[in-house]
């Protein structure tokens, strides 16, 4: 069968093929049976993937405008698992997508997989369904070194540059009307708008997830003028997300997550795009949290 864009080794694809498998209906029958986005991928001979141009290093262009990351090469092996479910090859068409977007993007059909660098909570669940937890961060803020912003009360009057649609920006409305900060909220489309304003002067801080911040500075020239600063105001679980009310697909991912957590390959790509070089010739160098070691072990064990 023909794989895109990602090598698997092959035991594991052994592995990923006869757990998806199982799980589908057997012999002639089974294009027949098929529901929601795989009927959809085995009609069409495709699958949608909704991806971010600057969450580095989940979701994000390379120097040649393709989309890699670490959320798009566990799509990658999602995509695999449905070839195999679907018993056909797929072409993936790629759909960038913003904070502002990706949701409705997932619920209306626009896109099939959403990989990026999302949040899955409560709230969001009532409209799209996610993943298994593939990496933990939490709010946090990033300043020009120097700058007298140590911790979110020293935000109270600062212009703060937040990401349009995102959790943080849920976050620090909720911070600054609780503590009574008056925090000047300059709310920009993407990541990467959102420090250009600091960058430029127009933000005195950018508040978003730990991680990105450290994504966004080691990919810049000027690393050494910025820092991440203060306690994290915010716990942010990410996930793949995909449509609500689909278990076929819903079936397909947490099975592929388990075989991903079991085989290792989730640590295995967590090394390549967080202590490895990026393409880019920098490094995130940010080891694994014991947060998420636990969930990944937890989610390799079958339910029985």
């Amino acid at each position: 069968m023909k794989r895109i864009g990602i090598t698997l080794p092959s035991a594991f694809a052994a592995l990923l093929a006869a757990v998806v498998l199982a799980a589908m209906p057997a012999g002639p029958a089974r294009a027949q049976e098929l529901t929601g986005t795989l009927a959809k991928a085995r009609e069409t001979g495709a699958i949608t993937i909704g991806y971010r141009e600057s969450s580095v290093p989940f979701s994000y262009l390379n120097a040649r405008k393709e989309p890699i990351g670490y959320s798009i090469e566990l799509c990658r092996a999602l995509v695999t698992a449905i070839e195999d479910a679907v018993n056909k090859s797929l072409a993936i068409k790629w759909v960038p997508v913003t904070p502002d977007t990706r949701i409705d993007a997932v619920a209306s059909g626009k896109v099939d997989l959403e990989c990026g660098s999302t949040t899955n909570n409560l709230e969001r669940q009532k409209r799209v369904s996610f993943s298994p937890t593939m990496f933990v961060s939490g709010t946090k803020v990033l300043v020009k070194k120097g700058s007298p912003i140590k911790s979110f009360r020293d935000l109270a009057g600062k212009k703060v540059a937040v990401t349009a649609g995102t959790t943080n920006e849920k976050t620090l409305r909720d911070l600054s009307e609780k503590f009574k900060l008056n925090i000047d909220l300059r709310v920009a489309r993407d990541h990467a708008e959102s420090f250009a304003l600091v960058k430029s002067g127009q933000a005195d801080a950018f508040a978003t997830d730990d991680v990105l911040l450290y994504g966004l500075i080691a990919q810049d020239a000027a690393k050494a003028d910025y820092e991440v600063v203060g306690d994290f105001l915010s716990y942010d679980p990410y996930g793949i997300m995909y449509r609500k009310g689909d278990p076929q697909l819903n079936k397909v991912v947490i099975d592929t997550f388990q075989v991903l957590a079991e085989d290792g390959e989730i640590d295995r790509q967590y090394k390549r795009w967080f202590l490895r070089k990026l393409p880019s010739g920098e490094s995130i160098n940010l080891p694994m949290s014991a947060q998420l070691e636990t969930i990944i072990q937890t989610m390799s064990v079958k339910a029985e």
